[in-house]
């Protein structure tokens, strides 16, 4: 069981892991691995919290019911998965602010953050504007041999390239 406590694990391990959840994710639910309409469903059931059931007279809500799903569960369980990896490994640490971007940038964890959710947003929006996230897309997509997943795919990585040398050489100097 040492394999657990690893700081790191090997890819290829990882890439069959996600293979097998995602097969089995087809053979009990007939559902594909996504994380993107999972936070679309929490915004609404905030928006709900608020405003109650006017929430559901939206026509995106209409087709995707802010309920806690499937998905959501996944989501959650990504971020008790990696919690429990990080103690395991003895690497938990709450890091307000990256040492690259401190290096970079300095240690301001206001501009962290405000850089954080803008870079959250565009994703969302993206995600959402795609039908899809890089889980969706990225695993499901391009499993199912998809042309639009594959071609979504590679955006995400040349946009994840271009976004990271537009911060890191142009406004760091």
């Amino acid at each position: 069981m040492d394999w657990l406590s690893m700081e790191r694990w090997s890819p290829y391990t990882i890439g069959i892991g996600i293979g097998v959840l995602s097969w089995l994710s087809f053979l009990l639910s007939n559902k594909t691995i996504g994380c993107s309409t999972a936070f679309a469903r929490t915004s609404g059931m905030i928006e709900r919290l608020f405003r109650g059931n006017k929430v559901l007279e939206r026509p995106y809500y209409q087709q995707f019911i802010p309920t806690i799903d499937w998905q959501w569960m996944l989501v959650l369980g990504v971020l008790i998965g990696a919690f429990i990896s990080a103690q395991l490994s003895g690497r938990f640490r709450l890091d307000w602010v990256p040492n690259l971007w401190a290096e970079t940038f300095g240690y301001t964890p206001l501009a962290r953050w405000a850089v954080a959710l803008v870079g959250g947003v565009l994703m969302g929006i993206g995600s959402r504007w795609a039908g899809g996230c890089t889980s969706g897309h990225g695993i499901s997509g391009t499993l199912q041999l998809a042309v639009s997943s594959w071609l979504a795919a590679l955006c995400f990585f040349v946009g994840g390239i271009a976004t990271a040398m537009l911060i890191f050489k142009v406004f760091a100097g």
